[in-house]
């Protein structure tokens, strides 16, 4: 049984959906407003219930779209929630924290229908990632062209997260693939943050001729945003184990070695760059971020089980959202706060309506 409650952005109008295999939701109710448990008592609003662990937000103006790692994009417009199928011309790979992740739509898209995403693919016996162009058509979405091909894939470290800079280039981040020496191999995507035109070229102003690598390093960010002077942030998983924590928030810089697996935390090399800020001992894994009007970097985390609010100038780290589970996205909208539980990636406690969409009023 497939349950979302969906809200029109527009009117606020809430809808209550339902159906045992339908793609198409629909009937009514009114809308699901609670106390959120952090210390300043945010009010938040649940815009979908049901979600099939959903990775990433896009908008486009007032209609939401979720990527869903098994390989969907729920679409909420105008009190109309649907669970839209995706075809790809090479079969989706759902292992481990591989799948259908993150999606980012054209600048064009009101014109051209067309997105940018990032999957997972089995060829040869062996697991990669790939980016690939969709269109959105009749309802549903068809891979048109592939971008990137090849890139390493595992049961851990995929990346995934897709942006746009404001220089309109293609950024994504890819994981180490749990093979962490490949960070540092600039003839590898792997553990890199990529950059690309709109149409897939690499860029004659990249640092490394003939590259999509933008910078290395990393062992798996998952996040990527620029503020309003352009400056590109990225967020970072930290190592397992003993050590463990010493998650980063980084200041990206072209052509910059982030020193995965050399160093980690506050250490130290020549070549290499320390994060602008780490966790210490203490492990918040952060996925998804976003930046405010000014300047403060939200952050979804899914070890943390908190949305935090940084400032990159204090270095200070405040909750906005605690007590829901794993967070998996954070995007900002007209003012308004939009944030994915992941409850349901199989390391979470879901509860009967999970996984879930909301939104915190400006």
């Amino acid at each position: 049984m497939i349950r979302l409650v969906g809200i029109g952005i527009v009117g606020m109008a809430v809808i209550l959906l339902s159906s045992a295999c339908s793609d198409k939701l629909s009937s009514t109710t009114k809308s699901k407003t609670v106390e959120s448990q952090t210390k300043a008592g945010n009010a938040y609003t649940i815009l979908a219930e049901k979600l099939r662990t959903p990775w990433s937000i896009q908008f486009d103006e007032e209609t939401v779209y979720v990527s869903e790692r098994e390989g969907s994009i729920v679409k909420i417009s105008n009190g109309s929630v649907s669970r839209q199928k995706v075809k790809l011309n090479k079969p989706l790979k759902v292992q481990g924290e591989g799948g259908f992740l993150g999606i980012q739509l054209a600048p064009d898209f009101q014109k051209s229908r067309q997105a940018y995403a990032y999957h997972t693919y089995e060829e040869g016996g062996k697991i990669f990632n790939r980016v690939i162009v969709l269109q959105e058509i009749n309802g549903e979405w068809k891979e048109i062209k592939s971008f990137l091909e090849g890139i390493p894939s595992g049961q851990i470290h995929n990346g995934g997260r897709l942006a746009i800079g404001p220089d309109n280039m293609l950024y994504m981040t890819t994981g180490d693939s749990g093979v962490d020496k490949l960070a540092q191999d600039l003839n590898s995507s792997a553990g890199k943050i990529l950059r690309m035109t709109l149409d897939g070229k690499v860029p004659s102003d990249n640092p490394f001729a003939k590259s999509y690598v933008y910078s290395y390093g990393h062992r798996n960010s998952q996040g990527i945003a620029w503020d309003k002077q352009g400056r590109m942030f990225s967020s970072e998983h930290g190592p397992s184990g003993n050590p463990g924590g010493h998650d980063e928030i980084n200041l990206i810089e072209k052509g910059n070695n982030y020193g995965w697996p050399v160093i980690i935390g506050n250490e130290k090399k020549e070549g290499m760059v320390t994060p602008l800020y780490q966790t210490g001992d203490t492990a918040i894994a952060p996925s998804g971020i976003d930046i405010d009007a000014d300047g403060q970097i939200l952050i979804a985390t899914l070890v943390g089980k908190k949305l935090y609010r940084f400032n990159p100038d204090t270095k200070q780290m405040a909750a906005v959202l605690e007590g829901e589970g794993r967070l998996r996205d954070v995007r900002l909208h007209n003012g308004d706060i939009y944030v994915l539980t992941n409850n349901t990636d199989g390391r979470g406690s879901p509860s009967a309506s999970d996984d879930r969409l909301l939104m915190l009023k400006k």
